[in-house]
């Protein structure tokens, strides 16, 4: 397991450094060899969205609210094609989604649709007798913003050197940089506070939520908004394809539960025993 430094948001307590430079990180567990690797996300506070002058925002990240997020697990990075292909192989996901000719194993899935998306976690469930699940929208932004609160979490503005993107348009502001046209390993980048790999480009990742045209009436609980247009889901992060202003850490669209695209795959979580959420 990789070691980073952490920098744990803790409700009420605000930011509080914290590394494991000579250890396994404890908050890090995996529930069996094909499971991806989690991270223990704790429990805290953030405003989600955008704030009106974030350039290049749109008013779908509005209006901003305090959301409470309970404590969760995240997976370290997104799915890869190698956790994929073992629900193939144990038969518990129908698909076995291309890669394109780039490679398999450590890259991320792609080509899996919000449907598709169901199987694995419902296998990961069944295999482990554990709560497994997409992360809602709100738990996602929680997770990836990671106490930050510009348009990525590594500043105002984010390059090529930190993630996989169309970094020939950059977003406003920022320089230009390689546009590689394809997916990459998932831990290619440095991690972010919460140890979480791959939180900007790459793959679009699904969340649970429905979509919804903006976030007026959106819980405050950090619980997935199931109300709205379910026959359409929302990804969130960016990937390898896009351009730096769909890369910002509240940027969220909405398509269809069926779509299946080159470019989004998923990232997984897990409910936390009460014993643990605390």
């Amino acid at each position: 397991m990789k070691k980073v430094n952490l920098l744990v948001v803790a409700a009420g307590f605000g930011l509080a450094a914290c590394s494991a430079p000579d250890a396994e990180r404890s908050d890090v567990f995996a529930d069996c060899p094909e499971c991806p690797s989690m991270v223990v996300i704790p429990a805290g506070s953030f405003i989600q969205g955008s704030p009106e002058d974030e350039p290049q925002s749109r008013n779908s990240e509005r209006p901003q609210r305090q959301v409470d997020v309970p404590a969760f697990a995240m997976g370290m990075t997104p799915v890869t094609i190698a956790h994929w292909d073992a629900c193939v192989a144990d038969g518990g996901c129908q698909k076995r989604p291309r890669d394109m000719g780039w490679g398999r194993g450590n890259r991320p899935v792609i080509d899996v649709s919000w449907n598709d998306a169901q199987q694995y976690v419902s296998w990961l469930g069944d295999k482990t007798g554990k709560e497994y699940r997409l992360p809602s929208e709100s738990e996602w932004e929680y997770a990836i913003r990671a106490g930050t609160i510009g348009r990525f979490n590594t500043g105002d503005c984010i390059t090529s050197d930190q993630a996989n993107f169309n970094a020939g348009r950059p977003a406003q502001g920022c320089p230009s940089g390689d546009y590689r046209e394809q997916t990459v390993p998932v831990d290619a980048f440095a991690p972010n506070a919460f140890g979480l790999y791959d939180t900007h480009g790459n793959v679009l990742e699904w969340v649970q939520d429905c979509w919804n045209p903006n976030y007026e009436g959106a819980p405050t609980d950090g619980s997935a908004w199931m109300a709205g247009d379910c026959s359409r889901a929302v990804h969130r992060g960016g990937s390898w394809i896009s351009t730096g202003r769909l890369l910002r850490s509240a940027n969220r669209f909405g398509v269809g539960r069926e779509s299946s695209i080159n470019h989004l795959g998923l990232r997984v979580a897990m409910t936390l025993p009460a014993s643990e959420s605390r």
